[in-house]
């Protein structure tokens, strides 16, 4: 039987539920700015997929599509997809653009995790 909490697919913000799930979160969020036609975002969403089942109790894992959600997108200055941004207390502390192996996603966020 499949284990079921690594393919839950990542929940989606726009612009209108971007402040409320990741400004005012509790815990750190993980934003990925994606887009559909981004090969680089479809192959780093199984990752994020997996970090997000592994993290679920101290870390929320979204993303934004940044075709449908520009206000967002200009707001934050992404201009590369896909763009990771890890929000703490509604502050962004840390970027990362282009997709990345799981190992080294999760090195560059421990030390501000």
């Amino acid at each position: 039987m499949p284990d079921t909490d690594t393919t839950t697919a990542l929940t989606t913000v726009s612009d209108a539920t971007f402040a409320p799930t990741v400004l005012n979160s509790p815990r750190p969020v993980l934003v990925e700015f994606t887009a559909h036609w981004c090969p680089p975002c479809r192959m780093i969403e199984p990752v994020l997929t997996e970090i997000a089942a592994e993290n679920a109790d101290h870390l929320t894992v979204v993303q934004l599509d940044v075709d449908t959600n520009p206000v967002t997108t200009a707001a934050y200055g992404v201009l590369s997809m896909p763009t990771l941004m890890l929000f703490r207390d509604g502050e962004p502390v840390r970027t990362l653009v282009g997709a990345r192996a799981k190992r080294r996603l999760l090195n560059e966020l421990s030390e501000v995790l």
